[in-house]
């Protein structure tokens, strides 16, 4: 069996249509456990009146991505684990083909092709390459849809991804669970790290498919995003590095990447507000005429 564990926080209505779209397509067994990150409003008593099946499990402050997946772990019955964002939803079943990919027990982690649900032909991972270790930056290639089959190809990986990653229990077991020193951002690069250094292969397998609504939760460009990411990267490069790389590392961080993103981040709002401004002029000089 398959434990789905996906996390919600003030998002009830992403959590329910991830939950009736396992139920139209899933055919392999499985369990599903939510685990509420101490959401403001009403969002437990409905996901429960909606899928009185479901596991809910409720937590009185914010876990982080982190805490809570490891929080619903504690809850899974299953061999198989499967992180999974509450804004991705199916339209086909998934399961079978991680789960037969896990049955190779030097695999570690499997995670299916993500499209995004919005531009369902621009696919969003298709495995991923591991960061720079100094600067931290990505170096997978782009998505080229002109060579989408080259992209259709099931292989090895560096990194899983973070909004659908399967693990099987003996994994978990022996790796431990997800670093919950994040809170957000960086933890499947930094488990991801930790499972192939106990000698794991990691797995991208797009036969299994999910689409990802992208940032529902966590809205992007806002202070709160920026924080947390930097704050990771930062975080990730002082778990990782040694030596001269990790003081070069956090260096360049500190003073060369923080710096420029919040200068680019206040330029940006600095030119929204402007240009919403010189739009709601030019709205009420239209309308006294």
């Amino acid at each position: 069996m398959v434990s789905i564990i996906t996390i919600n926080y003030n998002g009830w209505q992403d959590t329910c249509e991830l939950i009736a779209s396992l139920k139209q397509f899933e055919t392999y067994p499985y369990e599903v456990i939510v685990v509420d990150n101490a959401s403001r409003g009403d969002d437990v008593e409905r996901i429960r009146s909606m899928y009185p099946e479901v596991l809910v499990v409720c937590s009185d402050r914010n876990l982080g991505f982190a805490g809570g997946n490891n929080w619903g772990y504690n809850y899974a019955q299953g061999d198989y684990i499967l992180f999974l964002n509450n804004d991705m939803v199916l339209k086909q079943a998934m399961l079978r083909p991680m789960v037969e990919r896990l049955s190779d027990k030097r695999i570690g982690g499997v995670s299916p092709g993500i499209y995004y649900l919005r531009k369902p032909d621009r696919m969003q991972y298709y495995g991923y390459r591991d960061m720079t270790s100094i600067t931290l930056k990505h170096t997978t290639e782009p998505f080229d849809f002109s060579r989408k089959e080259e992209f259709l190809q099931p292989k090895e990986t560096e990194v899983l991804h973070g909004g659908a990653m399967m693990v099987r229990r003996d994994v978990i077991n022996r790796v431990g669970k997800m670093p919950e020193v994040y809170f957000l951002f960086y933890e499947e690069f930094d488990w991801s790290r930790r499972i192939r250094e106990a000698g794991y292969i990691l797995y991208y397998e797009p036969m299994s498919i999910v689409f990802h609504k992208e940032s529902m939760s966590i809205p992007p460009a806002t202070p709160f995003r920026e924080y947390y990411l930097a704050r990771s990267r930062v975080i990730f490069a002082r778990r990782n590095n040694k030596g001269w790389r990790r003081l070069l590392s956090c260096s360049y961080l500190l003073f060369l990447v923080m710096p420029k993103k919040g200068m680019i981040f206040v330029q940006k709002k600095r030119m929204d507000l402007l240009r919403a401004t010189f739009q709601g002029t030019c709205s009420g000089l239209l309308k006294s005429l």
